[in-house]
């Protein structure tokens, strides 16, 4: 069978007193101070307990952090300059580009028609939901979605709370810019 060799060292600590690691040569495993893996388990401890004092879902005692307000600009808000921020921005840049194509769609295949009010504006573009489906699915899939946010836009109207393919097709959508 295999030999069993082992060395010894002597590492020198704090105190100026020796300590012995043994070390297998064999499978390369050294026993290492108690002292060391001690002092390692404080360090990790204690920047864990720091941590958990910033941590929101800690339920720790926290007095350090600070409890949103309701009524305040920044309640419900990410931190300024945060990652969570800058996704927030990016997607209401996405959201918004989505929504000016759909009204650039609306324009080029709804119909010029007269406004039932008999405003000054007189003219409006409309175009029923089936045939708006049926052009915009190449383009996205999320129509209905972009629709709803269009509307709370005020860009486009239609009647209902919401659009359903085949049973709304003939739902009229007006653009109104």
């Amino acid at each position: 069978m295999g030999t069993n060799s082992q060395s010894t060292t002597t590492i020198e600590t704090e105190g100026d007193v020796h300590s012995t690691a043994r070390c297998n040569d064999d499978t390369a495993v050294c026993i290492v101070s108690v002292k060391g893996l001690k002092e390692n388990w404080q360090k990790w401890s204690s920047e864990h307990q720091q941590y958990q004092k910033h941590n929101p879902f800690s339920n720790d005692t926290r007095p350090s952090v600070a409890v949103p307000q309701r009524g305040r600009d920044d309640y419900g808000r990410p931190a300024q300059g945060s990652l969570t921020e800058q996704r927030g921005k990016d997607a209401h840049t996405h959201i918004s580009r989505e929504v000016q194509e759909l009204c650039e769609v609306i324009r080029n295949i709804g119909e010029l028609k007269d406004k039932d009010g008999g405003g000054s504006d007189g003219k409006v573009i409309t175009v029923e939901f089936g045939k708006l489906f049926e052009h915009y699915v190449t383009i996205s899939n999320k129509l209905v979605g972009i629709l709803l946010r269009a509307r709370k836009q005020r860009l486009v109207d239609f009647e209902g709370e919401m659009l359903w393919q085949g049973k709304d097709d003939h739902v009229v959508i007006t653009l109104l810019l």
